[in-house]
């Protein structure tokens, strides 16, 4: 499979493949899991806490989320934005799965089959989170789109192949177990609370959240040609998300490490790729400035043509 920095590289496509007809069902396994997650969040959190708790999950909430689902999971999983060593990936992507909302190659999978569908003229109202808060909150978080004509899907060798990652796949839930011993062996049951079910419910429902606003509204650079679904900034969530909230800027330049580009735009994840590179754990770190020249986008705003500009001057 030839890696393309443009282009949604895991689903196969075929002549009949649409983004447009299916049916939204009831997913009993993730709606359990997160359900679950955010009753006992909501029964327990009032009961079991503490400062050192509190403390402890905005702690284990900023790893999780900054080393494993915005770079382990979506920069180097998904986009393949930066090289690193076979160990620093696997690191990287099993802190993803402790975020606790899938396991890699779902991941992958839901990521892309929702970014190819938004770049087509029309797609089905799940993918395009064009129902309404409540009901695309539902439909999120406790269900799945069954697509009539669905993509193939094939994330390459490397990954599909991987079997650490196919253990992942199979046993990412139960990854909170070991992780809950050792938080009641540190701090007793208000860690265990607050380090399993109120980070796994605060993260799973922000994800969907911020996902949601940054696809129906807010401020945006770039526009893509011909896609029926635009992304939008959420610069509010630039800090929670690991500058994943930049989301205009990733629509434009999916390949790119960095997710804010512009002043004052704040991206933790790529501060966390830049470290790694120091640290010379990771090399070929994907910007604007050294991707090939991205057609079929067009600025909105004065300064955006300055990003691609700069990747002219060395096409």
């Amino acid at each position: 499979m030839t890696y393309d920095p443009y282009k949604v590289n895991s689903l196969v496509i075929g002549p009949d493949t649409s983004p447009v007809s299916g049916l939204v069902r009831w997913d009993p396994v993730r709606s359990i899991w997160n359900g679950a997650m955010l009753i006992a969040a909501l029964m327990f959190a009032p009961i079991y806490v503490s400062w050192s708790a509190f403390t402890m999950f905005l702690v284990l909430s900023a790893a999780t989320l900054c080393s494993g689902h915005s770079v382990g999971y979506h920069r180097r999983l998904v986009h393949r934005s930066f090289m690193c060593p076979t160990w620093v990936e696997r690191l990287l992507v099993w802190m993803g799965a402790l975020v606790g909302m899938g396991g890699p190659l779902w991941t992958i999978r839901t990521h892309d089959i929702r970014d190819w569908s938004q770049r087509q003229p029309h797609c089905h109202d799940f993918l395009a989170h064009r129902c309404g808060l409540l009901r695309d909150g539902w439909w999120n978080l406790h269900c799945k789109l069954w697509l009539d004509h669905p993509p193939g899907f094939d994330p390459g060798a490397g990954i599909a192949d991987d079997r650490f990652y196919r253990f992942l796949e199979r046993t990412w839930m139960w990854h909170q177990v070991p992780l809950g011993i050792v938080l009641h062996w540190m701090g007793g049951w208000d860690w265990v609370v607050w380090g399993v079910f109120v980070r796994v419910a605060a993260c799973t429902t922000m994800h969907w959240f911020i996902s949601y606003f940054a696809h129906t509204r807010g401020p945006q650079s770039w526009v893509v040609d011909e896609a029926g679904v635009q992304a939008h900034d959420v610069p509010i969530a630039a800090i929670p998300t690991m500058g994943e909230s930049w989301h205009n800027n990733h629509h434009a330049f999916p390949a790119s490490a960095r997710h804010g580009l512009y002043p004052g735009q704040f991206d933790p994840g790529y501060r966390f790729i830049q470290l790694l590179e120091r640290l010379g754990w990771a090399w070929n770190v994907q910007l604007p400035s050294n991707l090939p020249l991205r057609p079929g986008i067009t600025p909105v705003r004065p300064d955006a043509e300055g990003v691609r500009r700069s990747a002219r001057a060395r096409a």
